[in-house]
């Protein structure tokens, strides 16, 4: 599937949005609460045996309980016996997905009162990733990049082996008040980036060039995919390995046709809603 985006000048006339879908903390009470197990919601069937432990598939889907803000912050954890029952394992697995959690430090445990979600385990904090080129360079505006690795020696495009180098290559982490959000590996030309080397080497590079009006962006391409994460980008985002990702190749070209900005990047899989308005 390949999302087009819009130029500056119509960023207001588009019908796609790729939108994060993790959600704001609600205001956690004083009195700590229990929080509420999904059996009184139907429940999960019990989960059959595979590759995967059950312990992580569980561990896996109580942190998606306390991501998206249905377990808040100070709440106590539904027991044992019902942990095990809703996802019809024995208590043994139930505790080892527990405990993963506790080592993780999303949860919490103490001797005679229980397990809670830790003070500190709030959803990720909610940021439109539109298809507007102007609103995407808003969007990244807020986001803080930590270089993994550059390269100022200019090199060729992956697609364009052969053809003479002229990019400069960077592998980021971008973070959202202080949470992995997505890892990218961008391509700039030479040129553009000998604009002002020490910002591009430490600021979000899309605004950069949006807020530039002398370049020449005359068109911006992006093709959404879907995979999984290996080792290293699971490592950086804080997501199990094999987690979904939701992939996106990005591109911006001059009228003549030249590569001006090349990325790969990847995002949660989680934390990513695609929205199409249905032509009628």
């Amino acid at each position: 599937m390949s999302l087009t985006l819009a130029g500056p000048a119509n960023c207001h006339h588009f019908n796609r949005r790729l939108i994060p879908i993790f959600m704001n903390a609600p205001e956690v009470p004083n009195r700590k609460k229990k929080a509420r197990s999904a059996s009184k919601n139907g429940g999960h069937k019990a989960i059959p045996s595979g590759p995967i432990p059950r312990y992580v598939i569980i561990a896996d889907r109580l942190r998606q309980r306390v991501e998206s803000g249905i377990w808040h912050a100070g709440e106590t954890l539904p027991s044992l016996h019902s942990l095990a029952s809703e996802f019809g394992v024995a208590r043994p697995t139930a505790r080892q997905a527990v405990q993963l959690l506790v080592k993780e430090g999303l949860l919490s445990s103490q001797r005679g009162q229980g397990t809670f979600v830790s003070a500190t385990a709030t959803p990720i904090k909610t940021t439109p990733l539109e298809t507007s080129l102007y609103e995407l360079a808003q969007t990244y505006r807020v986001l803080v990049p930590r270089i993994l690795e550059i390269d100022e020696v200019p090199r060729a495009l992956p697609s364009a082996m052969g053809q003479p180098p002229q990019y400069i290559y960077m592998r980021r982490l971008h973070s959202l008040d202080g949470r992995p959000y997505c890892v990218i590996s961008l391509y700039i030309a030479e040129h553009i980036f000998k604009l002002a080397p020490g910002k591009f080497r430490s600021e979000p590079v899309i605004p950069l060039m949006v807020a530039n009006k002398s370049l020449d962006i005359a068109q911006a391409r992006q093709t959404l995919s879907i995979g999984t994460a290996d080792a290293e980008t699971a490592t950086l985002l804080g997501i199990p390995v094999g987690a979904p990702v939701a992939n996106v190749i990005r591109t911006f070209t001059s009228s003549d046709g030249s590569v001006l900005y090349y990325a790969e990047v990847a995002y949660r899989g989680d934390g990513i809603r695609l929205e199409i308005d249905l032509k009628s």
